[in-house]
């Protein structure tokens, strides 16, 4: 599995989330696969250790994927 760290950039605040997806997933896909999930939907849910955040998708200025982390059990 890899945990990704994703990062969304709005006017005034930053919200991040880990994403664990397998091994055959790199950047790219997810980042592909987020911003579709953005055009498909108004909203996005967005859970890290602080809550779980109801963002609205047209107010997200930039998305970007910080860290790519293989676990290891």
């Amino acid at each position: 599995m890899k945990e990704f760290t994703v990062c969304y950039t709005f006017d005034h605040e930053i919200i991040t989330e880990k994403i664990i997806k397998g091994l055959d997933v790199n950047k790219e896909d997810l980042e592909r696969e987020i911003v579709e999930m953005m055009d498909r939907n108004k909203y996005i849910i967005v859970k890290n250790n602080e809550g779980n955040y109801v963002i609205n998708s047209y107010l997200v200025r930039y998305v970007r994927i910080m860290n790519e982390r293989i676990l290891v059990k």
